[in-house]
């Protein structure tokens, strides 16, 4: 997914001249003044960096005008997003998780940009695993390293699923962008056909985020009270996430546990699917909160269970990414990729 992917001479590639990269979620937009480094191990600086919240704002180029705002007169003409959705005609990205449609062209205009890149959210993350230092990251299964180079599998929940492939293919990798959180959601035990048949009651298919991501957990509370003929008392996900981690609400502590067996399994099919031989980096804004939850819970025994696979998945390294700007240097690493490939 690419807008105006033509950079220009000046570029901040050749200038090394600071540039805005915006990584947009569904709930939050995090966006950071960036430029090339010169460093291999750390291609990019992250200069200045802030946090916003999607709901209070008209749309992203209200956010990246009061981001510029707070940058004391620095000059800024380039810039990349890093964004899920379905990229029309025009340029323009229609996507089910924002409360807005981008349009790098309308930013571009109103904030003066020459040049403004759109790249899909977690082909941004792919492009900046590699360079997660191990402090940042906790380890989950496999070894502590891929004993074969191979492809690298980056996904999270958050507002919604999404995923892509980091593949090896010499000086410059490549990124597989996908649509997995939309594949249909895979039961693995008696308990979870039946919150599949719960949730099948309204609709006709059941994708993998409609379970996994913070909304997600939400609707598998939804089915699990229904099932047993209760009501939900809880208004957000972090509400069940706060009762099931205090042990406070047997049921809440039930539906993160399911959350995080179905988790484990989505994981296990993708691994195989894509052959991540390379790995797997667990990402999004759900799972930090988890992490304790998470070690202690069927993840892994559900990532692992996969037959006569078990062998393979077990030499696949999994990892939980800590970075909180992780998408804004993905999106930079990107973005100047694409200008060094000019």
């Amino acid at each position: 997914m690419v807008a105006n992917a033509n950079p220009t001479p000046d570029s901040p590639a050749s200038l090394r001249a600071p540039f805005i990269a915006a990584d947009v979620g569904g709930t939050h937009v995090r966006i950071g003044l960036v430029r090339g480094s010169g460093d291999a191990a750390h291609p990019v600086s992250v200069l200045q960096y802030r946090k916003y919240v999607c709901a209070q704002y008209p749309g992203l180029a209200e956010i990246i005008e009061d981001f510029i705002g707070t940058l004391h007169g620095e000059p800024v003409t380039h810039g990349v997003i890093a964004s899920a959705g379905y990229p029309l005609e025009d340029g323009t990205v229609i996507t089910a998780n924002l409360p807005w449609r981008l349009s790098p062209k309308a930013i571009c205009e109103r904030l003066g940009f020459r040049e403004l890149l759109l790249v899909n959210d977690f082909e941004a993350v792919a492009h900046a695993a590699a360079y997660v230092d191990a402090s940042e990251v906790l380890h989950l299964s496999g070894p502590e390293t891929a004993p074969v180079s191979g492809p690298t599998l980056v996904l999270g929940p958050g507002t919604g699923l999404g995923a892509a492939v980091w593949i090896p293919a010499g000086k410059r990798a490549l990124v597989l962008a996908t649509e997995a959180g939309q594949a249909a959601l895979t039961p693995g035990n008696a308990l979870e056909m039946a919150v599949l048949s719960e949730m099948l009651k309204d609709r006709s298919h059941v994708p993998v985020e409609y379970a996994l991501s913070g909304p997600g957990l939400m609707n598998l509370h939804n089915a699990l009270c229904a099932m047993r003929g209760g009501r939900n008392p809880y208004r957000t996900p972090d509400e069940i996430t706060a009762a099931a981690i205090s042990g406070s609400d047997a049921q809440a502590h039930e539906s993160l546990e399911v959350f995080c067996g179905l988790l484990g399994s989505a994981v296990g099919d993708m691994a195989l699917l894509y052959g991540a031989q390379g790995g797997v980096y667990l990402a999004g804004g759900i799972l930090p909160h988890i992490r304790e939850f998470l070690l202690n819970s069927s993840f892994v025994e559900r990532f692992l269970n996969k037959g006569p696979m078990r062998a393979a998945l077990e030499r696949i390294p999994v990892r939980l990414v800590e970075h909180g700007q992780l998408g804004v240097i993905g999106a930079a690493n990107w973005y100047l990729g694409q200008c060094e490939g000019d």
